[in-house]
């Protein structure tokens, strides 16, 4: 009996304190993280439909909650294009078996009308539902379920980018970072929440030795990887931002460094790229990564040897033509479709 009250206080204090949280399966019988626990608030969806949390959002399913305000220019961004990486990896899963759900914490300019449009500008898929409602509510929903954030007038962001991972009827949950490796957070979605009913042996198609070998010497490429990859690519076409090969042929390294380092600031000084940038890929916000300048530099680095074997006429993923003269950029329409 002592050792089930301790796993009891254990998991209750890890989930309201937000740490790495699991409620093991074999408990689920005596859980409490059902309808007796999570409050029955009345939310607005982007398509402007009333709902309850628990009732009509939680009650029965696997589910993904994370917290987002959509003029959010520092974590939210990368966070909610990192969750588009899980739910397309997740695939058809999610709407049938699995569901996302993103609270704004900012209900008075989050309309569903902004919160829809905030979801076409991240290619959000079906299945991931945006949700608003009155302010009080929020901040109590988002308290029980431990992912609440004292404001910190210190702290730009307003809270931190966390993500609660859920099954509700088996009693499992699971509290992690939103901006965490894509694929274990779809392996811990996919598999661990679903008591490995739906996992699949790994079939082993060749051995280690025939792998490709990682270099683990180039923290451009780990940088580029960690905050870069949800958006953007090297080669492979525009994503939720512009495709980066060429880079750094048409754009000052001065320029690229601030814009990387403070992209919001850029544009709220009108810099003719960044407001051209701003506005062609539908006015998401680029977040502010608040790099290190050592990151900062290998990242730098790592993109300006892609674009080293590159042809420097034609650079891949630009559309106009630029001309740069030391911090100065004259641009001809479209101006864009080159920088982070």
């Amino acid at each position: 009996m002592l050792v089930k009250n301790w796993m009891r206080a254990a998991v209750g204090f890890g989930l309201l304190s937000g740490a790495l949280t699991l409620l093991p399966a074999n408990v689920q019988a005596q859980s409490r993280w059902g309808a007796n626990y999570f409050p029955n608030t009345t939310l607005t969806t982007q398509d402007g439909d009333k709902v309850h949390f628990y009732d009509d959002l939680i009650k029965g399913k696997i589910v993904v909650i994370d917290l987002i305000y959509t003029t959010c220019v520092n974590a939210c961004p990368l966070e909610t294009a990192r969750l588009v990486q899980v739910q397309k990896m997740l695939g058809d899963r999610v709407g049938k078996d699995i569901f996302f759900y993103s609270i704004s914490i900012d209900p008075k300019h989050d309309t569903p009308k902004v919160l829809k449009a905030y979801a076409e500008k991240y290619h959000v898929g079906p299945g991931w539902t945006f949700l608003t409602g009155k302010k009080d509510d929020i901040d109590s929903l988002s308290k029980k379920l431990g992912l609440y954030t004292d404001p910190d007038p210190n702290d730009p962001d307003g809270h931190t980018p966390s993500v609660l991972l859920g099954n509700e009827p088996m009693g499992q949950w699971m509290r992690d970072t939103a901006t965490d490796n894509p694929r274990f957070l779809t392996n811990m979605i996919g598999n661990w929440l679903n008591g490995w009913k739906n996992s699949a042996a790994i079939e082993a198609k060749a051995s280690y030795d025939q792998a490709n070998k990682i270099d683990l010497s180039d923290k451009g490429r780990y940088v580029f990887a960690k905050v870069c990859a949800a958006c953007h690519t090297i080669g492979h076409g525009d994503r939720i931002g512009p495709d980066l090969l060429g880079v750094t042929n048409v754009r000052d390294r001065g320029w690229l460094a601030r814009f990387i380092s403070e992209p919001d600031k850029m544009v709220a000084e009108k810099d003719p790229i960044a407001i051209a940038l701003y506005e062609k890929y539908k006015q998401v916000n680029m977040p502010n990564l608040r790099l290190a300048e050592v990151d900062l530099n290998a990242l730098l680095n790592f993109l300006h040897n892609q674009d080293t074997t590159q042809h420097k006429d034609q650079p891949a993923g630009i559309s106009g033509e630029n001309t740069i003269k030391g911090n100065t950029t004259e641009t001809k329409l479209e101006a864009s479709g080159s920088s982070k």
